[in-house]
C-alpha cells in the first residue's frame, strides 16, 4: 500500500483527526492535483472541478482536526485518490 493510500485511509477512519501531520496533509492534497497558494500560515488549495476551497493552517506540526474533517468530506464527495475502489 502506498504512503498516499495510508494517509487517505487514516483520514477516512476519522479516529485520529488531531494526529494528522500537517506536511503530510499538504503533500496529499498536492498529489491529488490541488493547486496551493500560501498566505502567511494559510495554505489554500483549489482544484478545477471542485467548488470548495480548502484553507488549512498548522497547529504545531499537526493539522487542525476540523480541517482534516473538511478534507475527509471532500475525499468522499469527489472520490479523490481512489485506487481500485477502496472507498
Amino acid at each position: 500500500m502506498s504512503k498516499q493510500n495510508k494517509i487517505i485511509l487514516k483520514i477516512l477512519s476519522g479516529t485520529s483527526d488531531a494526529n494528522i501531520n500537517f506536511s503530510e496533509l499538504c503533500h496529499l492534497l498536492r498529489n491529488l492535483n490541488f493547486e496551493e497558494r500560501i498566505r502567511g500560515s494559510h495554505h489554500i488549495f483549489t482544484k478545477s472541478g471542485i467548488e470548495e476551497i480548502i484553507n488549512i493552517q498548522p497547529r504545531g506540526t499537526n493539522s487542525k482536526p476540523y480541517q482534516v474533517k473538511q478534507v475527509r468530506n471532500l475525499i468522499l464527495k469527489y472520490r479523490l485518490g481512489v485506487e481500485n475502489d477502496q472507498i
